[in-house]
């Protein structure tokens, strides 16, 4: 018997304009399960099945795996997670198009070179490659913009400290007019476009990152026109600057993702000019240790990070492996926790993790989801155990 406002595998893949058997493909992948199947087996749909079923053709159209693809949706109605969703798709096409512009002009002016000088440029020709290969980091990079804008909307929503963490941030490094300042993984930029208004006019602010992807998105909060701003890809093991040309460093949440931390500090204090300040960022081992428990609790298998990152540099050890490298150091804590009353925001968090989450909560994302809004119901309070080093050279 068919449900009201239910919809057969038949009917729902005219709908899409796809065959059954993809339809059927889909359900086989754990990537867009019916909603209901009645007693003899007949599998039904709704209209936000459609939904779901439109983000994943979008997402199979731009490039990306089945694996991808059932990682970085989920089945859910939500109006919060659909705009989300939409958003991270919407940036996913920027990207493409971004990408696609560049490989047309490199075409371009390969075929201009062969056309005017009747012979191949090799490195013309090698650019064009990079390019079109692009598309793999590019997804990857995308990915990584994406989780990061997922983790800075908790702490954004839900944080007991009205002072918020980029804010309380830029208080800290006490910036003036003609400072010369660079960034090293600055991911999308949002501790510039949460200050934009005070920030100096007569001012140099280089943003510098390893992933495109991350650049990418901050080029696009911040206007091209903002003269204070240049951009540039650069792993900041090698800096490639001079020495002694910037006031000011910073490295917000970054060292601890470092191979070699020690590289990265000589690297920072090389760029220092005389008296310059690094500021870096740290975490200790009780930050977000609630949430770690929460999807423990779910299922014991899942872990949220493979490493501890605050072992590699963390509140308790920073000090010790910054003192190699700046004679001066001092470090503030910012006082906050967080109170979450929304289980999506919070599932939202989880699913960005580095971790194994996403292959044990997406196949039972419902049982998740519920197990989860019993938990912020009342308010789900997180410690907050972080804070700045700030070095002197």
């Amino acid at each position: 018997m068919k449900k009201q406002g239910y919809y057969t595998s038949g009917q729902f893949a005219k709908m899409a304009q796809v065959s059954v058997r993809t339809i059927r493909f889909y359900d086989q992948q754990n990537i867009l399960k019916p909603s209901y199947v009645n007693e003899t087996g007949v599998r039904f749909y709704t209209d936000e099945d459609f939904v779901r079923l439109q983000q994943i053709l979008l997402l199979k159209y731009l490039g990306l795996s089945l694996k991808e693809i059932r990682d970085v949706t989920v089945s859910d109605t939500d109006s919060d997670m659909l705009l989300n969703s939409l958003d991270m798709q919407l940036k996913l096409v920027k990207d493409r198009i971004e990408q696609l512009e560049l490989v047309e002009k490199a075409i371009g002016n390969t075929v201009t070179a062969l056309k005017n000088e009747k012979q191949i440029d090799w490195k013309q020709m090698l650019h064009l490659i990079h390019l079109t290969n692009m598309e793999t980091s590019l997804k990857s990079q995308y990915q990584d913009a994406t989780n990061i804008s997922s983790r800075i909307r908790l702490h954004h929503l839900y944080s007991t400290n009205p002072e918020g963490w980029f804010q309380w941030i830029y208080r800290q490094c006490a910036i003036t007019s003609g400072m010369r300042i660079l960034e090293i993984g600055c991911g999308d930029g949002t501790l510039w476009t949460q200050n934009m208004s005070k920030i100096p006019s007569d001012i140099s602010i280089l943003l510098s990152d390893s992933s495109n992807g991350m650049l990418w998105d901050a080029k696009r909060k911040i206007s091209n026109d903002d003269v204070r701003f240049t951009f540039e890809q650069f792993d900041c093991h090698q800096i490639p600057y001079d020495d002694a040309c910037f006031d000011f460093v910073i490295a917000n949440h970054v060292l601890f993702y470092c191979e070699d931390i020690g590289e990265v500090c000589s690297e920072v204090s090389r760029v220092l000019k005389p008296d310059g300040i690094f500021l870096c960022s740290a975490y200790g081992p009780n930050h977000m240790m609630e949430i770690s428990r929460l999807v423990t609790d779910f299922d014991s298998r899942i872990i949220l990070s493979a490493k501890k990152l605050y072992e590699q540099f963390g509140i308790q050890n920073g000090t010790q492996i910054l003192s190699s490298h700046f004679p001066a150091i001092s470090f503030t804590p910012y006082e906050d926790t967080l109170v979450v009353t929304k289980a999506e925001d919070l599932i939202e968090y989880i699913l960005s993790c580095h971790g194994n989450q996403n292959q044990y909560i997406l196949e039972r994302y419902k049982d998740f989801r519920t197990f989860v809004e019993q938990k912020t119901r009342k308010g789900f309070s997180i410690t907050k155990e972080a804070g700045i080093f700030l070095c002197k050279k």
